[in-house]
Formats: C-alpha cells, structure tokens, sequence
C-alpha cells in the first residue's frame, strides 16, 4: 500500500477542512459557558464542526456533552477499539502575528494559525488517516474512534470524563507531541505551601524592614519571568538598599529596577520563562528576587516565608535540598518548577510548586518528606492535585508496530521517547504520543506565528493511515 499516494489524491479536502476548523477561535471561555457548551461558545462550533464533518463522511458520532467527542468506524460488535486521541481546543493567540492568528494562511510551503500544529493540524491528520482506511474498505479485527478533547489546555476535564463514561480503548495513540513515539510520562504534583499564623511570633521592630507584599510568576507550569517585592522602612535604609539592589541584579546579568513612594519602595527583575517541565530552561525571577532578599533581615512572618524558600528552593530545581532528588533510566530526573509566589497582609502567603517524578519514584514518600520539610518552617502542604506517572513498556507490540511504521515511512530510527509534560496519552493504559512535529523541525505549539509544515502534514497522515489500520488488526 502506498499511503501517501492515498494522502495526496486527499490533499485539497484535507487543507479545505483544516482550515476550517483553524478559522474558530476555540478558547475557552467559562463566561460562554452553558448546558451542552461547558468551555463555552467557541471550543462548542470547533467540537460541532468535527462532528458535523464527521457525519458528512459517514461516522457513527458522540457527543458527550460537549466535553468531548468522537467519530466510530467498523463493524466489530465486541466493544474493543483502538483510538486516537485529538483536541480542538487552543490556547490564546496573544502577541503580534504576521497574519491573523484565525485566519490560516499558507506561504513558503507552511500553514500558519493558532491550532496549526497544536492540535488541529495532527487532528485532521488522524481524522483523515481514518477516513482513507475507511474509504479503501479495509479490513478491520477492531472498530477505530477519533476522539475529540474540547478542554486539553486548561484541565483535561474532556478525558475525565470520557473515562467515566465510556469503555477506554484497547490501545491507541495522541498526536499531540513530537515522532517518534513518547511512550512514558512523569507524574506530577501540583499544590500550594501555605505559610500558617504564628501568633507567638513578634511583630515587626523599630528600625526594621518590613515586607510589604512580593509576588512572582502566575502560571504553576511556567517559570515566573517576573517578580516584585514592596518593601516599608526608613528612607535612608531604602536608598541603601536600593542600591544594593542595583548592583545585585547587574552583577547577575538581569534586568531591575526599584521605585520609591514615600516610606515604601518596590523592587521589581526580569528573568526568561519556560516550560514547567524544564525549569532549568529558564531564569526564575521570583527566586532570583528572593536571592538578594534573604540578606536582609524583615518582621517574622517574612523572615519564615524567605527563610523557607532559601532553604529549599534556591539555586535548585531538582528538589535535592527539599530532600526528594530521585533519577531513574526511563524518564530521568524529578524536576521543581517554583511557579507562584504571594505575600500580603490581605491573604495568606503561599508559594505553588509544580513537580515531575520519574515513573519509578514512590509518590507517598515524596508527600511525606515534603510535609516534613515544610512544618520545620511553619508551612501547610494543601491537598495536592496529582497526575500519576505512565509508562509503556518498550515490548509491548503497540509499541513495536509504531516502531515498524515510522521507520519505514520515514527511513528514521523509531527511538523512544520520553517527557515531563502531560497528555491524553496517560488516560488509557497502553497509550503513546505518536507526532505530530519532526525531528529537527522547529517547535512553534503556543507560540507566535504557529504553523504546520504541509509537508509534514501529508506525511503524518500517511503514518497515521497505516497506525490506524495495523493497530486495528493487532491481535489484543
């Protein structure tokens, strides 16, 4: 079988109906929101026009709610299926585009718009993979789904509930990542520290520094690329330390500021974000601010939230001065993103941690050791929202069937991957990342002037094709 001589002879309906789908500004928006439209009006058209497009072709179709959606074929009366699972849904499109992010526009052999590559482009690969097996007529031992996430950005409550209300495919795959093949996840944990009353604790002293407020980062899975500290005291041990300040962050090479008003002064840096997943990628702002504060000394509450964090979190992001440090062959190293950092009289102070452990760590230890850590300080570990690790072990047939594809379809080595991040994938227990970005290719997903390759586009449909048809007659 030729597939990609399948793909082209598609290639006009394919770009036609991805385009269309790359024309809704699917963001969700809770205040859109309704019964049947729980991401609101946008993501709502997007999952609709998959649907619709899906009936057009003939598919057995669901709607669950609009949560989520999929598209059935074969004939198999069993209740086994293999599955890809896909997302309309997309993060917004801030910054200056050369085009209209909404408006696809192709030039120099790419196609730009928000959703290009993440997710609608590998959507309609996998959409379109499908529909030729189907069109050829091909045999099938299991019937296939394309599924259809309306919230993958900002909660996953599309897989969560697809898990509760259907029966999870026998294998499948989310082309959502990059090829090869992603065939572990590190698990995760999300939660706030919480920084409890001490009543006992004396309040500020004559002549001291007080810690107004500090607040640094937003985002629990990015590296904060800016932090400020309003800092009350008297004039002349501002100015001090407002040059101090300055040759605090030349000295590291970043960029600060301070601004005085009254009795009170606020320090502000810059640093460079990134990925949670990959905090080393970044400069954190937030920690870096706190590097210069902890040589000074403020009233006790501050003193324990500043004392805390140095301890634990400064210069370190592999948690090994938090005492959880762990490595192992499949995923690597446990990573800590510092994401979110508030202090103020107006609410408890906090900091949000987001951490990533290899698939063979013991999650309760690691809760346990950081409960522990953090009471030394006076500090509340809130319950936490936890994403276990997933793993496909690296034999299992799934797994060398995609192998076999991908190296014959591209003459590349089929090598296994491995991240930090999360996707649909984890939902099903033998579930990869299958694509849909090359290696070598630039990685363009959230970014500015996102767009797909055509010619990568063609020839992810064609490996999707082949997936589809040679998972679907995988014996389970």
């Amino acid at each position: 079988m030729n597939w990609m001589e399948e793909v082209l002879k598609r290639k006009d309906d394919l770009l036609q109906d991805l385009k269309g789908l790359l024309s809704i500004e699917s963001v969700k928006d809770a205040s859109t929101s309704e019964p049947g439209k729980p991401m609101g009006q946008n993501v709502a058209r997007a999952l609709d026009y998959v649907l619709d497009m899906s009936r057009r072709d003939g598919y057995r179709v669901t709607n669950l709610d609009g949560y989520v959606g999929y598209a059935e074929y074969g004939e198999s009366t069993s209740g086994e299926y293999v599955a890809a699972l896909c997302h309309v849904d997309v993060v917004p499109a801030t910054g200056h585009w050369t085009t209209p992010p909404f408006s696809p526009d192709i030039r120099e052999g790419k196609l730009f718009a928000r959703g290009a590559i993440d997710d609608k482009g590998p959507t309609l690969a996998a959409y379109y993979g499908l529909k030729i097996v189907k069109e050829l007529g091909l045999p099938l031992k299991h019937n296939v789904r394309v599924i259809f996430g309306a919230d993958e950005e900002s909660g996953m409550e599309c897989m969560k509930t697809y898990t509760k209300r259907e029966k999870m495919p026998l294998y499948g795959f989310a082309p959502d990542a990059d090829f090869p093949i992603t065939h572990a996840e590190k698990g995760q944990i999300n939660t706030r520290f919480l920084l409890k009353p001490d009543d006992s604790a004396s309040g500020r002293q004559e002549g001291q520094l007080e810690l107004v407020s500090f607040h640094g980062g937003g985002v629990e899975n990015m590296v904060p690329e800016s932090a400020t500290a309003t800092i009350s005291g008297e004039s002349a041990a501002l100015a001090e330390l407002a040059a101090k300040f300055e040759s605090y962050y030349t000295e590291q090479q970043l960029k600060g500021s301070s601004e005085v008003n009254g009795n009170q002064m606020t320090l502000s840096l810059k640093g460079k974000s990134a990925h949670g997943m990959e905090p080393h990628q970044g400069i954190n702002a937030a920690l870096k601010l706190f590097g210069f504060l902890r040589s000074y000394s403020f009233q006790a509450d501050a003193d324990r939230y500043i004392r805390c964090v140095d301890a634990y979190l400064t210069d370190d992001h592999l948690g090994s001065k938090l005492g959880i440090a762990y490595e192992d062959d499949i995923t690597g190293p446990l990573t800590v993103n510092a994401g979110i950092f508030e202090f103020g009289a107006d609410k408890q102070p906090f900091f949000h941690l987001n951490i990533r452990f290899p698939v063979t760590q013991d999650l309760p230890t690691i809760l346990d050791t950081l409960a522990a850590k953090m009471d030394a300080f006076g500090f509340l570990v809130e319950e936490p929202d936890l994403k276990e690790p997933h793993h496909v072990d690296a034999e299992h047939p799934m797994i060398k069937v995609l192998q076999k594809i991908y190296a014959e379809e591209t003459q590349l080595e089929p090598t296994l991957l491995t991240t930090g991040g999360g996707t649909y994938a984890a939902f099903m227990e033998y579930g990869v990342t299958f694509g849909a970005l090359f290696p070598g290719r630039e990685e363009m997903a959230h970014r500015v002037d996102e767009y797909i390759e055509i010619e990568d586009l063609l020839k992810a449909t064609a490996i999707y094709a082949r997936a589809i048809y040679e998972l679907a007659n995988l014996d389970a």
